[in-house]
């Protein structure tokens, strides 16, 4: 693990998972080429020289076992969790950060260039207090596909909305999130104070959080190609993607 800080910033990646995924039980230790759907996180994970830890947060003793075999990182956190985001908050408790990237347990396809661009604008601009990566959607199936969270900004590339419907709803450019959020640690810990709200559990997406408590989420493209796995669909596609690399 490259312990190398960027400047005068401590920045770790946690990774959250759980095996209790409604969509895909047991999804994090799904096989995916031959290895667990974690270990392809957690090793892209590590491989990114910015961060100076990486660990992954869960309430399930498998996945525990599985990570620690592997020689990774594990914060146990509470079961009761319903988004990601606040899982997250709750293992950066225990480490000493003053950026935490969010690197969700689905997202086998996400490259340590991905992680580093997603921490730049932190990096540059003190007023950003969270930054949410996105890719451009190439295809119909993604754009109506409700698994496929889209993302529309203003002119600042600040989040206007996330939502599961497809919108845009004119033609034209849109966007997907790719689950790689850095946060700064003061940032995170007030996000797990506020209440949830309304559009946040409508649509079943954590910045939205941030969003209708009139906060900002920076948004920043990356070119690389990704897939998140919410489906045993979405592996099989994941795993003919990831065949050659």
């Amino acid at each position: 693990m490259n312990t190398e800080l960027r400047g005068s910033e401590r920045i770790v990646g946690i990774i959250p998972a759980r095996m209790g995924s409604s969509r895909f039980p047991g999804k994090p230790l799904a096989p995916l080429l031959g290895r667990p759907m974690i270990e392809h996180v957690l090793r892209r994970a590590e491989m990114c020289t910015q961060l100076s830890a990486v660990y992954v947060a869960t309430c399930d003793e498998e996945i525990k076992n599985v990570v620690e075999a592997l020689g990774g990182c594990v914060i146990m956190t509470s079961p009761t969790h319903e988004r990601a985001s606040d899982r997250v908050a709750e293992a950066a408790e225990q480490v000493e950060a003053d950026i935490v990237v969010m690197i969700q347990g689905d997202e086998p396809m996400i490259t340590p260039s991905m992680i580093a661009t997603s921490v730049t604008p932190l990096l540059e601009d003190r007023s950003v207090d969270c930054v949410n990566l996105v890719r451009r959607i190439t295809n119909r199936h993604d754009y109506l596909d409700p698994n496929t969270i889209k993302v529309v900004m203003n002119l600042n590339h600040d989040a206007l909305y996330f939502s599961r419907a497809p919108i845009p709803s004119s033609a034209g450019v849109a966007f997907k999130q790719v689950c790689v959020i850095p946060f700064r640690a003061e940032f995170l810990r007030e996000f797990a104070r506020l209440p949830p709200t309304p559009l946040e559990q409508a649509e079943s997406i954590d910045m939205l959080r941030i969003l209708e408590h009139g906060r900002r989420v920076r948004l920043v493209e990356t070119t690389e190609e990704t897939h998140a796995v919410d489906t045993p669909e979405d592996l099989r596609l994941v795993e003919r993607l990831m065949e050659n690399k």
